[in-house]
């Protein structure tokens, strides 16, 4: 299957999508800080990033709608979530010598997040998986 053509609709759906998830991501990192050594906070956001991604495809009105996915997905929860902070506060616990704590860091988000994804595809059909993944362009 081909990607559908892009639009300038598609465009400002991303770019306005991103703002607002990543204005999210700074307003919960600013006013939840992190405590106890831990990055908790960039943690809670990146596992309810990915809950929330994999809960999209079992939502009708967004697989019905061509510019949803694309503003909910790669726009809000695209900007919401984070790799690079999440890299960063692994190498700054390496760092400051808390071997440890960023091993625990790296494969608890990665862990938690795929259960978030496992239990949130469960909500949904493949074929309502396949719609949606056909109106957010993935082959």
């Amino acid at each position: 299957m081909s990607r559908p053509p892009l639009t300038p609709a598609h465009v400002a759906a991303v770019a306005l999508g991103g703002a607002l998830g990543a204005s999210a991501r700074w307003g919960l990192s600013d006013l939840v800080p992190d405590g106890l050594g831990f990055p908790w906070t960039t943690f809670a956001i990146n596992v309810t990033g990915c809950l929330l991604l994999a809960l999209l495809p079992a939502l009708a009105v967004v697989r019905r709608h061509p510019v949803l996915p694309l503003f909910l997905g790669t726009g809000v929860l695209g900007g919401y979530t984070t790799l690079s902070t999440y890299c960063e506060e692994a190498r700054a616990l390496v760092a400051d010598g808390s071997t440890g704590m960023a091993g625990a860091y790296v494969l608890g988000t990665l862990a938690a997040a795929m259960v978030a994804v496992e239990f949130a595809h469960r909500w949904s059909t493949p074929a309502a998986q396949q719609e949606f993944d056909d109106e957010e362009g993935d082959e």
